[in-house]
């Protein structure tokens, strides 16, 4: 398998990953099934429009290539079928439940952001490393901002558990490996994609937040 398609897969990864956070969070809001599509594919493809956008490449990649939109459709109506008929049951495993979730929204982060900086890379940046590793951000986290401010919260990257600065960290690291050409393309997806999800899971279990001001009235 060629980089290309190692690429095409893990964004399918990421699409899939957050089309069931977005549903999931259609689901807690109690949109309807209309609702819940929209907001699932939103916050599957709402990243990579934005990075695309910035890079210049237009039609963004969701518009060029169906699959991607249709990828977060199915997915997104298969988990609003499955929480419909099963939902009571998975209410009474709801912390299991919300850990999954997590985790599914970490697996998005991760591959988005690797993505993040390879579109950068394609479209001739790579020597701008700032540029690499905002785009790259910006794709992991876009779809979730999207996500939170359609579903009316405030968005998970300014308040939760080192969400951004995972992405940030993980892009980094993958546009140096790649950069300088220290390991295979292959190992540098597997390092990049993987610190991400190591922060994002040790964050969860530590409950790592970053510092906020607190007790001002007192």
């Amino acid at each position: 398998m060629n980089v290309e398609n190692i690429f095409f897969a893990i964004e399918l990864i990421g699409v899939v990953a957050f089309a069931i956070t977005g549903v999931i969070t259609a689901i807690e809001k109690n949109f309807d099934i209309f609702g819940a599509l929209v907001l699932g594919t939103v916050t599957a493809v709402g990243g990579g429009i934005v990075r695309d956008l910035i890079l210049g490449y237009t039609p963004p990649m969701a518009f060029r290539k169906s699959v991607y939109a249709i990828t977060a459709l199915v997915t997104s109506l298969a988990v609003f079928v499955i929480a419909y008929f099963f939902g009571k049951r998975i209410q009474k495993h709801f912390d299991v439940y919300s850990q999954v979730i997590n985790i599914f929204d970490s697996i998005g982060l991760s591959v988005f952001v690797v993505g993040g900086v390879n579109s950068a890379i394609a479209c001739g940046f790579e020597e701008n490393m700032f540029l690499s590793i905002f785009v790259a951000t910006l794709t992991g986290v876009g779809g979730g901002i999207m996500r939170d401010i359609m579903a009316g919260r405030v968005p998970k990257i300014l308040r939760k558990r080192v969400y951004a600065l995972a992405a940030i960290i993980g892009a980094i690291i993958y546009y140096i490996l790649i950069h300088y050409q220290l390991c295979s393309s292959t190992f540098a997806i597997v390092i990049g994609a993987g610190s991400v999800l190591v922060i994002r899971i040790l964050a969860t279990i530590f409950h790592w937040n970053l510092p906020t001001v607190k007790n001002l009235d007192e």
